[in-house]
C-alpha cells in the first residue's frame, strides 16, 4: 500500500504529483466583486502550494455570470479573469505542485440576489439555502449554451497555464442537480434513469476534452449520496462506471467524512471510498476527500482505495500539512483555532470571518 507521501502518476497524461495529497475546492469568499482573484486568495493558494501540497484546487469558479453563488466567489466566464489566473497558475507551479480548478455553475443555488437573474435548474425546484421561489427549468438550447460555457471556462484556464480542471458534480450545484432524481424530473434526452441524467455532465467533459490540450487533466467530483437532490449510492456507483468509460482522469468523491458508511445501506460495513474501489478498480484513478486530519487518517483512506487524499479544513488550520505526510505519527492541531493562528496561516480577514460561520472552528 503506498504512503500519502509517494509520487502519484495520472495514467493518461503522465502527469506525476509529488505526493497524493491534494488540497480540495473551498469556498473563502476572498475574490473581487467581478469575480478576478485577489492578492488575498492567491496568496492563500500559493501558501498550499508552498506547504507541500501534489494539487492545490481553487475554490468554485462559476462559468457564467449567472451561476455566481456567493459573493467574493472566483469566476471563470471572461477574459478578464485571465491575468490573475495566470500569476495564480505560475505561482503554482513554482512550488511544484498541479494546478486545478474547479469549475461550475451554481444553478437553483444561484440567488438572485447575486446575479440579477431567476435561478435555473434542471427541472422547476423550490430554492433552498435561505432563498424563496423556485427555480426556472433550463431550455435545451440554454443548455447547449451552459456546455459551452464550461468548454470556455476550460480554454481560459489552459491558456492561463492551469495543468487540468475539475467539474463540480457534487454538493448540490447545476450539474448534480442534473444527477439528482429529486431536482432532475426532465422527460427528454437530459432526464430518466442515470445513464440519461449523466448526459449533461457527459457532455461537458467531451466539451472540455475537444477544447482543451492533450495533456490537460479532466476530473469529476460527485456526491455519493445526497438527499435534497436526489442523489443514491447505487446510481452513483453506476456514475462512477459510465465516467470511468468516459476516460476521466480522476474521479474524486466528497464523503465529508471518509469514515462514513452508506445511508442507503446501512447494514453494509464498507466505507463509501470502499464502495467505489470495489466498483470501479483500477480504471480511474479515486480521490477521496472528508475529515482527514493525521497521517493514520490519510494512510487509512488509501488502504480503502483510494489513490490520493483530499483535505480541507486540516489545510486551513496547517498551511504544510501536506509536507508532513512522511511522518507516520502527525496528528496536527485541530480546532478551534485563534483567529491569530488563521491569520498566520494566510487566511484573510474575510476568510477568517467566514470560517467563524463554521461551528467550533474560531475561538
Amino acid at each position: 500500500m503506498p504512503s500519502p507521501a509517494e509520487p502519484f502518476v495520472f495514467p493518461r497524461t503522465g502527469m506525476e504529483s509529488k505526493n497524493r495529497a491534494v488540497l480540495a475546492a473551498m469556498t473563502n469568499k476572498q475574490s473581487n466583486d467581478d469575480g478576478t482573484l485577489s492578492e488575498d486568495e492567491v496568496n492563500w493558494l500559493l501558501m498550499r502550494a508552498q506547504g507541500g501540497f501534489g494539487i492545490v484546487t481553487t475554490a468554485a469558479t462559476h462559468v457564467t455570470p449567472g451561476g455566481k453563488s456567493w459573493k467574493g466567489e472566483m469566476g471563470v466566464w471572461g477574459d478578464h479573469h485571465i491575468p490573475g489566473l495566470t500569476k495564480l497558475a505560475d505561482g503554482i507551479r513554482g512550488h511544484g505542485a498541479i494546478s486545478l480548478a474547479q469549475i461550475f455553475h451554481g444553478g437553483m443555488s444561484a440567488p438572485e440576489s447575486l446575479t440579477g437573474q431567476q435561478p435555473i435548474s434542471a427541472s422547476q425546484n423550490p430554492l433552498s439555502d435561505g432563498m424563496e421561489g423556485e427555480s426556472r427549468e433550463v431550455t435545451n438550447d440554454e443548455i447547449e449554451d451552459l456546455i459551452s460555457s464550461f468548454g470556455d471556462a476550460a480554454v481560459r484556464c489552459a491558456e492561463a497555464g492551469f495543468d487540468g480542471v475539475e467539474l463540480h458534480g457534487a454538493h448540490g450545484y447545476l450539474i448534480c442537480q442534473f444527477l439528482g432524481e429529486a431536482t432532475n424530473r426532465r422527460d427528454d434526452e437530459w432526464g430518466g434513469d442515470i445513464s440519461s441524467r449523466s448526459r449533461f455532465l457527459l457532455r461537458i467533459i467531451e466539451q472540455v476534452r475537444s477544447r482543451a490540450p492533450e495533456g490537460f487533466l479532466v476530473g469529476v467530483r460527485i456526491s455519493p449520496e445526497h438527499r435534497r437532490v436526489g442523489v443514491r449510492l447505487e446510481d452513483s456507483l453506476d456514475l462512477a462506471e459510465i465516467l470511468a468509460d468516459a476516460g476521466i482522469d480522476f474521479l474524486h468523491i466528497s464523503c465529508w467524512d471518509c469514515s462514513w458508511r452508506s445511508s442507503e445501506f446501512p447494514e453494509d460495513p464498507r466505507t463509501l471510498t470502499e464502495w467505489f474501489s470495489d466498483r470501479v478498480g483500477d480504471s480511474v484513478p479515486i480521490i477521496s476527500a472528508g475529515a482527514i486530519w493525521s497521517t493514520s487518517d490519510a494512510q487509512g483512506v488509501i488502504g480503502h482505495g483510494a489513490d490520493m487524499i483530499a483535505v480541507a479544513r486540516a489545510a486551513i488550520g496547517h498551511h504544510d500539512w501536506a509536507s508532513n505526510m512522511a511522518d507516520t505519527e502527525y496528528d496536527p492541531q485541530r480546532p478551534p483555532f485563534s483567529s491569530s493562528h488563521l491569520i498566520s496561516q494566510g487566511l484573510s480577514e474575510t476568510f477568517v470571518d467566514y470560517m467563524r460561520s463554521w461551528k467550533g472552528f474560531v475561538e
